[in-house]
């Protein structure tokens, strides 16, 4: 299965945390342990990409890639907010995108199914999105 990740409406460059000011925000999906494909706060739009693979277990669906993070029957991918400075890139947020809500989806093509979920990457309060990604700002549809 191909999940694109299509984000829009970015918070900006620039985030208030409770210590500070954080001046080049990006955010990115991460892959292990690092983000990578890192996208500007300001840009007008995001997508990443990344290939998943189904597997049929006693439970159910299971998902395998490089971009899956968690634990069988709670899988994930991340995308992650930082600060990308002198010393590289500096986490401070994640938003997760579970996997089950994609697995009816996924079940109904298996092979060469394109799943995209289309994200607001602005949180209610104006900051990067973070937590469970959810309805009204996580919408999937099938390609």
């Amino acid at each position: 299965m191909l999940l694109e990740i299509r984000g829009h409406n970015l918070p900006g460059r620039t985030w208030h945390l409770d210590d500070g000011p954080c001046h080049n925000v990006h955010v990115g999906i991460q892959r292990g342990k690092h983000p990578v494909e890192l996208v500007p706060g300001d840009s007008e739009s995001a997508v990443w990409k990344a290939e998943i693979e189904l597997l049929d277990v006693d439970a159910g669906l299971d998902f395998r890639g490089d971009a899956v993070q968690g634990r069988r029957g709670a899988r994930f991918v991340y995308l992650t907010w930082g600060e990308v400075g002198n010393d590289g890139f500096t986490m401070f947020r994640r938003a997760k995108l579970m996997l089950d809500d994609l697995a009816p989806m996924a079940a109904s093509g298996r092979t060469g199914q394109h799943v995209i979920a289309t994200v607001d990457l602005t949180d209610e309060c104006g900051g990067p999105r973070c937590a469970r990604l959810a309805a009204p700002a996580l919408q999937l549809r099938t390609r």
